[in-house]
C-alpha cells in the first residue's frame, strides 16, 4: 500500500512531517507537495512529487492541483491519500473518492475549536476518514486522533541564560506580512545581539541589516539551535521548528483587523501553546525586553515515547448521520 502524503508548505507539510512518524505507514510512502526552499530542505532524501502551488482562497491554484492529482492517481500507484490540507487536500480528495482510493485529513493543529474552510469541504466528500487534533469537539464524523505537540514538553533552566543570539521568523506568506511584530523587535532587541532575521514579504522603513525573505530549513534549524531565544509569528510549523531546537518561543499571533491573516486562528493556538507551557505567547504590540529573558530561562525537550496518533475510522452510524451533509460526485 503506496501511501501519498499530501500536503501545501508552511505549517501544513510541517505538521505532517512531524505527525508521520506516529502514522504507522511504514517505508512505502511518498509525499505530494509545492516546490519551495522549505519542502526541499525539510524532505531532503526522501521520495516527493511536487505539485502547482496554490495559496489561501486561490481558485486557480486548486484547479491546477485538482489536473495534476488526476494524472497522479490515474496510474493507480496510491491506495491511499493522508493529508493535513490546505486546498491542495480538496484538489487530490475528489478524484481520490471518485478513484475508491482510502482519504484521511488530519485537520490543522491550528484549528483549535471547529474546521477550517477545507476541512469542510473534504467533510462533503462521501467516505473521508476526518480527524482533530482536539477533542473538544471531536464527534460525527472528526475523530480525535491526537496532537502533534504531543511529543514536547517544556521545563524551566536551572540558570537564566543570557540573550546573545536571536533567531526571528515571520513566515514565508506572500499575502500576509506582519510590519507590526517587525516594528516592534527592532525597538527592543539589543544593538549586541547577533540576530537572524527570515521576514518573508515584511517590509518596514528602516529595515534590520541583513534581513532576509527565506532561510532554508536546515540553516534555519541550526540557527535555532545556537539561539538563546527565538521569536516567530503564530504558525505551527514556526512553532515545531523552534520546539525541535529546544527552544521555548515567544509566539506572537497575526490578527486580522490588521490584515495580517485571513483570520484570527493564530490567537487560538497561542493560547494553546501557552497552556501547554511550550511558547510564551504574546501580542506584537506588547512584546518586551523582559519577555526576551523569560523565553531564555526555559527549554523544550522530546517526551521519550509518544502515543501513535490514531487513524481510526468512523462507525457505520456517524457515516450514515454525515449523508445529509455529502456532495454527490
Amino acid at each position: 500500500m503506496t501511501t501519498m502524503l499530501l500536503a501545501s508548505t508552511g505549517g501544513h507539510l510541517a505538521e505532517l512531517h512531524e505527525l508521520r512518524p506516529r502514522l504507522g505507514i511504514g517505508d512505502d510512502y511518498c509525499w505530494v507537495t509545492f516546490d519551495t526552499p522549505q519542502s526541499r530542505s525539510l524532505l531532503a532524501g526522501e521520495p516527493v512529487i511536487h505539485v502547482p502551488p496554490a495559496t489561501s482562497r486561490d481558485v486557480v491554484g486548486t484547479l491546477r492541483d485538482y489536473v495534476a492529482a488526476r494524472r497522479l492517481l490515474a496510474g493507480g500507484r496510491f491506495t491511499r491519500v493522508i493529508s493535513t490540507g490546505a486546498s491542495v487536500a480538496v484538489s487530490f480528495f475528489v478524484p481520490a473518492v471518485r478513484a475508491g482510493v482510502e482519504c484521511h485529513y488530519i485537520e490543522s493543529a491550528t484549528r483549535t475549536h471547529a474546521p477550517s474552510l477545507s476541512g469542510r469541504l473534504v467533510a462533503r466528500l462521501p467516505g473521508v476518514h476526518l480527524h482533530t487534533q482536539y477533542a473538544a469537539w471531536a464527534g460525527q464524523r472528526w475523530r480525535f486522533g491526537g496532537s502533534v505537540f504531543d511529543g514536547h514538553i517544556a521545563r524551566q533552566r536551572p540558570a537564566p541564560r543570557p540573550v546573545g543570539k536571536v533567531v526571528v521568523a515571520l513566515g514565508t506568506h506572500e499575502k500576509f506580512r506582519f510590519p507590526r511584530l517587525l516594528s516592534s523587535l527592532v525597538r527592543i532587541l539589543p544593538d549586541s545581539a547577533d540576530v537572524l532575521w527570515q521576514v518573508g514579504s515584511t517590509e518596514i522603513p528602516g529595515m534590520p541589516a541583513g534581513a532576509r525573505r527565506h532561510v532554508p530549513h536546515a540553516e534555519m534549524q541550526q540557527a535555532m539551535r545556537e539561539a538563546d531565544v527565538v521569536v516567530t509569528h503564530a504558525g505551527v510549523g514556526s512553532a515545531l521548528a523552534a520546539m525541535r531546537t529546544g527552544k521555548r518561543a515567544i509566539y506572537v499571533p497575526r490578527r486580522r483587523r490588521h490584515s495580517e491573516h485571513v483570520d484570527d486562528h493564530q490567537v487560538a493556538v497561542a493560547r494553546e501553546l501557552d497552556t501547554r507551557g511550550l511558547v510564551l505567547a504574546r501580542e506584537a504590540d506588547e512584546i518586551t525586553a523582559g519577555d526576551l529573558a523569560a523565553a531564555a530561562s526555559w527549554e523544550v525537550r522530546s517526551r521519550s515515547a509518544v502515543t501513535p496518533f490514531r487513524l481510526g475510522a468512523a462507525s457505520g452510524r456517524e457515516e450514515r448521520a454525515a449523508g445529509l451533509d455529502r456532495i454527490a460526485l
